[in-house]
């Protein structure tokens, strides 16, 4: 590939605010809208067996705890861990292709669900959807980010918001009305052709991604780093690099990598030292949480296991590989490792991290409350909570993309900066404020105003993030944002509200009130960032220099 001499980067120059006002190019406009519908596709069949449980559980006598486990911890576990490996590869392979092809094969493994007559398919199904999911975000944040000039980025992070939104509300929406129009057809006399109405409903969910993986492959792939006037050098072996962060992180393989790596007596100490200080803190957090909300043991066959176990054990897996994947980049990307070593960028992860348990824990409750409280069918709380949501959050995206761009032209990026810590400092107060209605109407108008709040802060903090990092780094920066993100959110956040939901004899509105007292946390950090990020951001160029990067 022919790369054309680009302008010196305007970090180069010292620039705090990049020029907001350079209109997108239709290419632009093309890969926003590519880019929101994978990521609508990839919520859709990650979230829709939610809706169909209670179908799943009856048909097949599946019960709840390997419904949880599908759910949770199966896809989690693989999607972490992929993603890092898979992020490499977008930093180094033509990343449309990359993410056709994952596309494609998520699709596949979300239909492969239909087929299912026990555990072990489903079981299979996700595991495939985890993996193939994995490169999802880290491809389509580069991939905007090499087609969007500087400036105009919040646009392109809220059209991905927006994808997410409308995933998220079809998934509850699709698949109920999806199964029950199967259902109500096989009941009048149609032919079932062998499937329940949950199965017609993973068959309906997984055929849009087929035509879009196709739609993606033809894609043309933008020049890494034009944008920035920063140029990314062609990646020799992005397959060899790819599998070998996969074995560098992967608990086990990694120690053969540190072995290979030479790596000297002080890294061994780092890495063992580190795992036993995870296992303490994970056993401990076990027997805390053991007396706090003594649960039943999971069965599964033969074998049985201690939830908060299960629950401790896959989050030390996921600290153990964060800790292998740093150790990763300090023995083979140094640049990597002086650029990710940045404070905004660790403070954002983890605020990031934090705020999504929150919200996992309100995607998980709400449903719920509206059911046991207010006395909403599943059905409808499906129609109506799933779309009003995907509404809202669409909406709120649509606001913060320009938002955020419009802050950025004439506060620069403590703009963009002063919009997250705005939505995050008033969102727990409108969280408390919604799940303390008194009925569903009352609920609806609360959460109306808390979810548009809510949703200001996604997109200028992916646009924050992903601008403290060179662009041949995005995609497993991105990714190792992803492991944090879900073991603190998708990991930690429904647990922890089932916990205290437990604790006080089944109140969600109550448990959720509660997790929102993370907030000061989450503010604290932010206030912080806003402290330090135009020095983290001004020194990025010299610390990746100082590794020896040829920049």
């Amino acid at each position: 590939m022919t790369v054309v001499p680009a302008p010196a980067s305007p970090m180069d120059q010292g620039a705090a605010t990049p020029p907001a006002g350079i209109p997108i190019s239709r290419y632009g406009w093309h890969a926003i809208v590519l880019m929101s519908a994978a990521q609508m596709m990839s919520m859709l069949d990650r979230q829709i067996l939610s809706i169909l449980a209670p179908a799943i559980k009856a048909d097949l006598g599946v019960g709840d705890a390997e419904m949880g486990l599908l759910y949770g911890t199966v896809f989690a576990l693989f999607y972490a861990l992929f993603s890092l490996p898979l992020g490499r590869l977008v930093d180094g392979w033509d990343r449309t292709k990359l993410l056709a092809i994952c596309i494609g094969t998520w699709s596949f493994f979300a239909g492969l669900a239909a087929f299912a007559n026990g555990f072990v398919l489903l079981a299979i199904s996700r595991l495939g959807v985890g993996v193939g999911e994995a490169a999802t975000q880290p491809a389509a944040n580069s991939i905007l980010f090499d087609s969007l000039p500087q400036g105009r980025r919040g646009i392109g992070m809220g059209g991905l918001a927006v994808g997410l939104a409308l995933g998220l509300g079809l998934s509850m929406a699709l698949g109920g009305v999806a199964a029950d129009w199967w259902n109500a057809r096989v009941a009048a006399g149609g032919a079932s052709f062998g499937f329940a109405g949950w199965q017609f409903a993973f068959i309906v969910a997984s055929l849009p991604g087929f035509p879009l993986a196709w739609l993606i492959w033809r894609l043309h792939e933008p020049v890494r780093g034009a944008m920035d006037g920063i140029p990314a050098r062609p990646d020799p072996a992005p397959f060899r690099a790819s599998t070998a962060v996969l074995g560098a992180v992967t608990p086990g393989t990694n120690w053969l990598n540190l072995w290979r790596r030479d790596a000297g007596a002080r890294q061994w100490a780092i890495n063992l030292g580190g795992l036993a200080l995870i296992l303490g803190v994970a056993t401990t957090l076990v027997a805390i949480t053991r007396a706090y909300s003594p649960r039943p043991p999971l069965e599964f066959g033969a074998m049985s296991l201690d939830p908060h176990v299960l629950q401790w054990g896959v989050f030390a897996f996921g600290a153990f590989v964060v800790l292998n994947l740093f150790q990763n980049f300090r023995l083979t990307d140094r640049p990597t490792y002086n650029v990710v070593l940045s404070p905004s960028l660790i403070m954002l992860m983890v605020m990031g991290g934090l705020q999504t348990a929150i919200n996992y824990g309100v995607m998980f409750a709400s449903p719920q409350i509206l059911n046991r409280q207010f006395g909403l069918s599943m059905g409808e709380v499906g129609l109506q909570f799933g779309l009003l949501s995907a509404v809202l959050a669409a909406i709120g995206a649509l606001i913060a993309g320009p938002l955020a761009d419009w802050l950025t032209l004439r506060r620069g990026n403590r703009g963009m900066l002063w919009l997250v810590l705005l939505s995050l400092g008033l969102s727990p107060l409108a969280g408390i404020w919604t799940y303390s209605a008194d009925s569903a109407s009352e609920f609806y108008v609360r959460f109306t105003v808390y979810a548009l709040i809510l949703t200001l802060w996604l997109p200028p903090t992916y646009a924050l993030l992903l601008g403290l990092v060179l662009p041949r780094m995005r995609g497993i920066v991105f990714s190792t944002y992803l492991v944090i993100m879900t073991l603190l959110g998708q990991g930690l956040g429904p647990y922890v509200v089932g916990m205290m939901s437990d604790r006080n004899g089944g109140d969600l509105a109550a448990a959720l009130i509660q997790v929102n007292w993370v907030a000061p946390v989450i503010v604290a950090l932010l206030a912080m960032v806003l402290v330090r990020y135009a020095r983290d951001e001004a020194s990025m160029l010299d610390r990746a220099r100082a590794g020896g990067e040829p920049v």
